[in-house]
């Protein structure tokens, strides 16, 4: 399963600006960045958990439906109202916050467990 990592430039912040206007301008640009038929799976800590099995279950639905699948990690202020409304599914990784660089690895790790799954691997020791 070919990854690609797409950063787009944090909203400015910092004394004197507006955390919600960063948020609002990270939505915008996200949301246009994204190719229009793409599966969106937002992570979200209000979002849904799923265990690695589950996760597995899920990797295997949207391979069957045939579209090209974004995750995104949201901003240190999270996702704009607009993005978490565009997303197909949210997915949260539980309730602790996670630095972005530890998100992506864990994501990363994830989606290989839910392969490794899928493929029988013995990866995987429940």
């Amino acid at each position: 399963m070919p990854l690609e990592l797409i950063e787009l430039k944090p909203g400015a912040r910092g004394k004197g600006r507006d955390d919600a206007r960063a948020v609002q301008d990270e939505g915008a640009a996200i949301l246009a960045a994204l190719p229009r038929d793409i599966q969106l799976v937002a992570l979200d800590g209000r979002g849904k958990t799923w265990s690695s099995e589950e996760l597995a279950e899920q990797l295997a639905k949207w391979r069957m439906a045939g579209r090209d699948l974004a995750f995104l990690i949201g901003g240190p202020d999270g996702h704009a109202p607009e993005v978490l409304a565009r997303a197909d599914q949210k997915w949260s990784l539980g309730p602790l916050t996670l630095p972005h660089m530890l998100v992506r690895l864990v994501l990363v790790e994830q989606l290989y467990r839910a392969t490794t799954l899928l493929a029988g691997h013995p990866y995987h020791r429940a």
